[in-house]
């Protein structure tokens, strides 16, 4: 078979090579699954750059999910032959993978494999993190680079429970597709200071929360837009720089910072819960009430020009891989 791999860190498009594999066995709780498509997400950049949560272990595959179908499973799986699911792994960049059954997730047909490819890491951090801010209808809630697949989902979940947003963007390109996708004010931060549009636009109570995954200065300006007992959430640092925080305005309007990993929050959260979004995840993909564009699709041979693609300024969908 044919594989994604790096056999050391570094820019993505210097070290990922499509190489030939043997095709593995499932053990006991373990699928084989033939890969239909897969993602490139930011978490699979960081990861090859060895920048992420979870460590590679060299030479490794690459990418974190995606939708297949199972071919073969082991003697614990309860999943049958055949079955078309949305999965979890490391190596998702690949003809086949092995992962644990527990990973699973059977795809209904309404939902085509562009779509189940992204089932996972998006949609659920972004209706897992809507659900931690407890921002509640008819509040404000900040998204930073709100132009991501990510900040596209989460304006169009905050949009059904009635919940108002402020997207942050440095550039104008998309402002009319994220506005249609219902965001409530869009604010360049390029061009303008976000703490006093802010306050202007929530009449000085400033936001309930922000779900932040730039870092640096945005991340530093973001945290004087939050209200009093207001929380951010931290999924991402795109521009790997630290922020400088006011601890004073910690102090006395009592924020709270505090960081996302979706690993962990499907660690700690009951299965009930876990079910519960993921059956509105899959509700809201597969009748189409949330959208997720696709930009562009390579092949494993392509993968240079796929991660360097999904790594550029100004894309508006989703870069996929198919084998």
């Amino acid at each position: 078979m044919k594989k994604v791999v790096f056999h050391h860190f570094g820019k993505p498009a210097d070290i990922l090579n499509a190489e030939n594999a043997e095709t593995l066995t499932p053990g006991p709780d373990e699928v084989l699954i033939k890969v239909l498509a897969s993602p490139i997400n930011p978490s699979d950049i960081m990861f090859v750059q060895n920048l992420y949560g979870i460590r590679p272990h060299l030479p490794s595959g690459a990418g974190f999910e995606g939708v297949g179908i199972v071919e073969a499973v082991g003697t614990n799986a309860k999943i049958a032959v055949g079955t078309r699911v949305s999965f979890t792994g490391i190596g998702a960049w690949s003809e086949y993978i092995v992962t644990n059954h527990r990973t699973l997730i059977p795809v209904p047909d309404a939902m085509n494999d562009e779509t189940a490819a992204q089932l996972f890491v998006n949609p659920f951090t972004a209706v897992a993190m809507v659900e931690d801010s407890g921002v509640k209808e008819g509040e404000w809630l900040m998204i930073t680079a709100c132009t991501s697949a990510l900040g596209k989902m989460v304006i169009q979940i905050c949009k059904m429970r009635g919940i108002k947003t402020i997207g942050t963007v440095r550039r104008n390109d998309h402002n009319d597709e994220l506005k249609a996708l219902g965001v409530d004010e869009i604010i360049n931060t390029a061009e303008e200071n976000l703490p006093k549009r802010v306050q202007h636009i929530t009449n000085y109570e400033g936001v309930r929360a922000v779900l932040e995954c730039v870092g640096g200065d945005t991340a530093s300006e973001a945290v004087k837009c939050m209200g009093r007992g207001a929380i951010m959430l931290i999924y991402g640092v795109l521009s790997l720089q630290d922020p400088k925080i006011n601890i004073g305005l910690m102090i006395f309007r009592e924020l709270t910072l505090k960081g996302f990993w979706l690993t962990d929050w499907m660690r700690r959260v009951d299965g009930s819960t876990r079910q519960k979004v993921s059956q509105e995840v899959i509700t809201l993909l597969s009748t189409g009430q949330v959208k997720m564009p696709i930009e562009a699709i390579y092949s494993l041979d392509e993968i240079k020009a796929a991660v360097t693609h999904a790594d550029a300024h100004g894309r508006w969908g989703k870069v996929l891989l198919k084998p």
